[in-house]
């Protein structure tokens, strides 16, 4: 196996040991959809439910030769009833994951924040990329890059208490929390400083629980121990953070497509908040990085029903 996906084959193989995770898939209908949730599925990952046109998905499947004899197919006219329903299955309990297929991310997500309908918590709905960076040690969450514009501090507390759980499900003891700005002081003209203090204060005082929160940071000082060390700054977190949190979302995507376009990294998506978990892949995902996103989600949806055990004991 390629030595750079070294952190993303370590998810994807944790979940061969737990069962297939049943998945709602909407609207697989072009090849890298359809193929990628029947790769999961025979890795053993996912239980596919496919909602959809049945004619053209079993036209996509004829044509790639992609084999979807076994998986069942909820037939539904349109993309915007495959989400709606992909979205009520979720609802019913008949499927513990959601999966985006070939229709625009905006039209799944409309399902899923839906009020009477949808799939929302308490919880503000968040993304995270879970990048695999070549010349990091460990994988890295980069947090929200794709979901919240500019986030209040509010959604920031939820942003990170959503990530924070994410880490704990992949692995991650008591995760370190950088929550970056472009500097390592407070600035009361830089917004978001004084909402970094504010949120670690929040740590401190028990409002965002299970890991370990320093910031402001700058991003050398957040993932670089010298750099850290070069400018004195004694933290737990600092140069060795798991968890990148981003001032809004135009920063968060810089920095996912710089890792991803200048330093060779991969970056899995999932969103985060709702009811279940969702995965979002991109057409231009490579194999393994589609591959890893579904684990990611399996991963989380196995330490929920953890959870849920736990309550119910």
């Amino acid at each position: 196996m390629n030595p750079k996906h070294e952190k993303y084959n370590e998810l994807i193989a944790r979940c061969k040991a737990l069962p297939p995770v049943p998945t709602a898939v909407a609207h697989p209908c072009d090849e890298s959809s359809l193929k990628g949730a029947i790769e999961a599925a025979e890795l053993g990952i996912l239980r596919p439910i496919l909602v959809g046109p049945r004619a053209r998905i079993e036209a996509i499947a004829a044509q790639f030769q992609i084999n979807i004899a076994g998986y069942e197919i909820v037939d539904v006219p349109h993309s915007h009833a495959a989400a709606d329903m992909a979205v009520q299955l979720a609802r019913e309990g008949k499927a513990e994951m959601l999966m985006k297929g070939s229709l625009h991310t905006d039209e799944l997500m409309g399902a899923v924040v839906r009020t009477a309908t949808g799939l929302r918590t308490e919880r503000r709905i968040s993304h995270a990329f879970i990048m695999d960076v070549p010349a990091l040690d460990r994988p890295v969450i980069v947090t929200d890059a794709a979901i919240n514009i500019f986030p209040t501090l509010e959604d920031k507390q939820h942003i990170i208490q959503n990530a924070i759980d994410l880490a704990i499900a992949l692995g991650f003891k008591q995760p370190k929390v950088g929550i970056l700005s472009a500097v390592e002081t407070i600035n009361p003209k830089i917004q978001s400083t004084v909402e970094a203090a504010a949120l670690c204060k929040m740590a401190d005082r028990g409002q965002i629980t299970g890991g370990i929160l320093d910031g402001p940071l700058a991003l050398d000082n957040a993932i670089n121990l010298n750099a850290a060390q070069i400018k004195h700054i004694a933290s737990p977190v600092a140069g060795m953070a798991d968890i990148l949190v981003v001032p809004d979302l135009e920063a968060g995507n810089m920095l996912a497509k710089s890792l991803s376009f200048l330093a060779e990294a991969d970056a899995a998506g999932i969103v985060l908040g709702a009811r279940v978990p969702i995965i979002l892949t991109s057409r231009a995902d490579s194999v393994t990085t589609r591959l890893a996103s579904c684990a990611v989600a399996a991963l989380v949806a196995q330490s929920r029903r953890e959870d849920l055990k736990k309550v119910v004991a």
